[in-house]
């Protein structure tokens, strides 16, 4: 059980930290052209989709134990290094 706490700790950590990453992004959208905000717009978006999907996911991970938590981690691992990439991307084109 202390893996599963630790782990939880972990990426309710990482989750507020990009989530404040992707509100920088958010403010920097008032110093872009109509055209290019339409794009990061889009991108935000599925940013912040893709924080509710890892973010539902680590509800579900709460409840979880045993085996079903083992599967449901390395999904949710899956969506975490989506998301990072996600706004490895997004903050390089906003540079």
């Amino acid at each position: 059980m202390k893996l599963h706490n630790a782990y939880t700790e972990k990426m309710d950590a990482q989750m507020k930290e990009w989530g404040a990453q992707v509100q920088l992004l958010e403010a920097k959208m008032d110093n872009v052209s109509a055209d290019l905000k339409v794009r990061r717009m889009e991108e935000l978006h599925a940013l912040r989709a893709q924080q509710h999907a890892a973010a539902e996911k680590m509800r579900e991970l709460g409840k979880a134990s045993g085996a079903a938590w083992e599967d449901m981690k390395n999904t949710a691992d899956k969506l975490w290094d989506d998301l990072k990439s996600g706004l490895a991307d997004a903050q390089s084109k906003f540079k």
